[in-house]
């Protein structure tokens, strides 16, 4: 399951336009970034493609040394369950 990059938007698939599964971010100044959506298809449900998407935007805020908002309700649960794994990122209230 490759993991792309377009602007940003992190997807699975060929198309950016009509991916299979997709994370998207708004960078907020030079030291936020929020996660805004997440969609994962029904092809690729329950194979894990949302945390892959996750684990790309939690690396692409550590590269970038961003704090990471999360808006979406999947990435939110995600990093809040994993704390210890995240908290280096997630924006502390």
């Amino acid at each position: 399951m490759e993991i792309k990059k377009n602007n940003e938007q992190f997807y699975i698939g060929d198309n950016p336009e009509e991916p299979l599964a997709e994370m998207t971010i708004v960078l907020n100044g030079a030291r936020q970034l929020i996660i805004d959506h997440t969609m994962v298809s029904d092809e690729l449900r329950g194979q894990g493609a949302g945390d892959k998407l996750l684990e790309e935007v939690v690396a692409f805020a550590r590269e970038s040394e961003r704090q990471i908002i999360p808006l979406c309700p999947f990435a939110k649960a995600r990093l809040e369950k994993y704390k210890d794994k995240y908290q280096d990122v997630l924006q502390s209230k």
